[in-house]
């Protein structure tokens, strides 16, 4: 099979320090989403992806083991790998927008912006998001009301290049959520569920004892090849639960 110039060993090479298997995974994701590749579309096998790839085979079996497990793709044993037919559906949870939930239990969504601030890229910070250290990135901090209890504390940093008028937006009349997925729409997204302790600033903002557990959802967000934002978001245990809609 012809090398295609859109999935090259060149490419990935461009794109470091981001990990091959995820540059290869994002890149499967951008010929599906493009429509390039279609529902029940036949991909290349994972031998034509290695030589396409320039990398070892264990690579490409990551990513697209990673694809299928996220219904992204079937794996059909001696006959190969597919588009699912439900690609835009999350295995485990999808990406909501909090204003929305709350609204659909007939309460009332509000929010208490903490801070919102220009700063700059740590060196962690940096390789998560695939930029320079130092570049400029916006932060903020909000805490969502349900009514008027305190039900998630989201503290966010956001790729400025991707969002760069994010500070002037007024987030008490919406949200994060709906202002980013408006310019950069979500292609890709990576949650981390842990049960954590808040810290004492955090539960005085939740209006929380501090020994109670706490939900924290750690999740990442990408719109085609570029990552937009890195968000943590910190419930407590007793106002939240998490939900998923599984399909075979």
């Amino acid at each position: 099979m012809a090398r295609d110039p859109l999935i090259s060993a060149n490419t990935l090479q461009q794109q470091q320090p981001v990990p091959l298997y995820l540059q290869i995974k994002r890149m499967i994701m951008q010929k599906i989403y493009s429509g390039e590749w279609g529902a029940n579309h036949n991909i290349p096998s994972e031998k034509e992806l290695t030589n396409m790839f320039d990398v070892s085979r264990m690579t490409v079996n990551r990513a697209l083991r990673e694809l299928t497990a996220q219904g992204v793709l079937v794996r059909v044993q001696g006959v190969g790998t597919f588009v699912s037919e439900n690609k835009g559906e999350s295995a485990l949870m999808s990406v909501r927008n909090i204003a929305d939930e709350i609204k659909s239990l007939n309460h009332e969504h509000k929010v208490e912006v903490i801070l919102l601030e220009k700063c700059f890229a740590t060196a962690e910070l940096a390789a998560s998001f695939d930029i320079m250290a130092g570049q400029v990135v916006f932060h903020s901090m909000i805490v969502h009301y349900d009514n008027d209890v305190p039900v998630q504390l989201e503290d966010r940093f956001v790729n400025s290049m991707v969002a760069p008028e994010y500070l002037n937006q007024d987030f008490k009349k919406q949200t994060p959520y709906t202002y980013l997925t408006a310019v950069a729409p979500l292609t890709e997204g990576e949650h981390i569920v842990e049960a954590v302790l808040a810290t004492e600033e955090e539960a005085a903002w939740l209006q929380i004892l501090q020994v109670e557990p706490c939900l924290q959802i750690r999740r990442k967000t990408w719109s085609h090849q570029s990552m937009v934002t890195s968000a943590r978001l910190l419930y407590p245990g007793s106002r939240y639960r998490l939900e998923g809609h599984f399909y075979s």
